[in-house]
């Protein structure tokens, strides 16, 4: 991101890739191979929406592979 620059000025892209992992990308870029945009807005408004949704850091195949495994007793 640009230093300097309040959160409110800079535009940027929320991308998720295969395993619902989530990065910031400044909205003039490309998105890269292996990703998609699920929202655009202001750097602050982008970093709230992630701070939401992403509650699990765990990427999904560890998230489904933990769920397969038989509970302790």
């Amino acid at each position: 991101m640009v230093f300097g620059e309040p959160d409110d000025q800079i535009v940027c892209r929320v991308l998720i890739n295969e395993e619902e992992q989530y990065s910031l990308w400044f909205a003039s870029g490309a998105v890269p191979r292996g990703w998609r945009a699920v929202k655009e807005g202001t750097k602050a408004e982008c970093r709230q929406y992630v701070s939401e949704v992403w509650t699990d850091m765990r990427p999904l195949s560890l998230r489904k592979h933990m769920a397969g495994l038989p509970k302790e007793r």
